[in-house]
């Protein structure tokens, strides 16, 4: 009988875990580390961090999958780009957890210059013959979730998503800027649909491609989360965010890169806005371009930064609550 009720305890449990979908944002100190995990136990990570440090950024990602996430492998590591804050922490984070699958957008620009080989050459040590090159359009085989990419190798959607494809009236007035040449106009970014929810992530995606997929028509439709593109840096365009309508953000910062006031304005005057998440409190910008204390994980500068993240669960009854790692702090919301 004992063993009978013991068993009967444990299934709302494994039910409660089933129904979610987590999101953590990994504090790598102004790199990038997104890590989502499917109710199926799938787990796709995009990007690592920087190299060196200890591994530190590496461990700081295990530490999370494991001990947080409490999961054991990494199903789909994507590439945005073969910069050293996005890919640089890979090799170590390959030798501490096993990796299915690595995603990127195509060979790398810096592949043959001083700083680039090395990356490269570490990033096809660790990916094998696991590696595959992705193409806007393309989705993952995912159970009961989509990851849709949207742009790769400076190229964008062809055709809007479901629920995008409206006109967007402020293409107006964009102004071109030069010409990415170089990594960041190649990354990777991706639309995570779960139900009606939706979470957006384009890397580091740079000026001009962010206005291919808003202009003339909006190609991403409207979402519920959005990781700020490129670190929150200057160059976050008015016309995509606003497009897109947020109801949260989250800035993917470190304490002294990323987090530019541009980019605080730009996503803080988005309609619809909720909430503004950060990581990092940004330590060269002022109180006014900085969000709430409650709301941002780590408040040090690197040397005492104790590694906060922040995690989104989505429940399936539409709701999605953000949580604060270094206060424990938690705000739930509904998607649209």
């Amino acid at each position: 009988m004992r063993k009978l009720i013991v068993l009967f305890l444990a299934v709302p449990l494994l039910l409660s875990a089933a129904d979610t979908v987590d999101i953590y944002w990994i504090d790598v100190e102004g790199g990038a580390s997104t890590l989502i995990v499917t109710q199926a136990g799938e787990t796709i990570l995009m990007d690592a961090g920087y190299p060196g440090n200890n591994d530190r950024d590496a461990k700081r990602v295990h530490g999370v999958l494991t001990r947080q996430a409490k999961m054991n492998k990494i199903d789909y590591f994507i590439t945005s780009h073969f910069h050293g804050d996005h890919v640089g922490g890979l090799p170590a984070l390959a030798k501490m957890v096993p990796i299915g699958a690595f995603l990127d957008h195509g060979e790398s620009v810096d592949a043959a210059s001083k700083r680039g080989k090395p990356l490269w050459d570490s990033y096809l040590a660790a990916a094998g013959d696991k590696r595959r090159v992705v193409k806007p359009g393309e989705t993952l085989p995912l159970k009961g979730v989509e990851l849709q990419i949207l742009a790769a190798d400076n190229e964008t959607l062809a055709k809007p998503v479901a629920g995008g494809g409206a006109a967007n009236p402020s293409c107006a007035n964009f102004e071109v800027r030069p010409e990415d040449k170089g990594e960041n106009g190649k990354s990777v970014g991706y639309l995570l649909r779960v139900g009606k929810f939706e979470f957006l992530n384009l890397g580091d995606l740079s000026w001009n491609y962010q206005y291919q997929l808003a202009c003339p028509k909006n190609m991403i439709g409207e979402v519920d989360l959005f990781q700020v593109t490129h670190h929150s840096g200057d160059d976050v365009v008015p016309q995509q965010v606003w497009a897109a309508k947020p109801s949260v953000a989250v800035l993917n910062n470190g304490p002294r890169k990323g987090g530019h006031p541009t980019a605080f304005e730009t996503v803080s005057a988005s309609p619809g806005l909720e909430d503004l998440w950060q990581l990092h409190r940004a330590m060269g910008s002022d109180e006014a371009h900085n969000t709430e204390e409650r709301l941002t994980a780590n408040l040090t500068e690197t040397d005492n930064c104790q590694g906060g993240f922040i995690h989104a669960a989505l429940h399936s009854d539409g709701s999605y609550t953000l949580t604060n790692s270094r206060n424990g702090y938690s705000k739930t919301y509904r998607s649209k």
